[in-house]
């Protein structure tokens, strides 16, 4: 995989906690994950965020078809 040097700014308590929980010559490959972790999780946020949009702008739509249809779907229930 082709990569990037970047210069990235930090806070100081944040790249000290960094550098304790991170091994020797393995930050970037902790960096590359977090941030991937976090793209995925935006995305995803974004996803649903769409989904809850569409469903609510079709939610009207949904109702007056399931009206129009409600008689034909409780048709013969009276048999069981």
């Amino acid at each position: 995989m082709e990569t990037v040097r970047l210069n990235v700014t930090l806070p100081m308590p944040l790249a000290k906690e960094l550098k304790q929980i991170t091994a020797p010559r393995k930050l970037s490959k902790f960096v590359s994950s977090a941030i991937a972790k976090e793209i995925k999780h935006l995305k995803e946020q974004k996803l649903k965020e769409l989904l809850v949009e569409g469903y609510q702008a079709t939610r009207k739509e949904g109702l007056e078809l399931a009206g129009d249809f409600e008689q034909l779907d409780l048709e013969g229930w009276d048999d069981y």
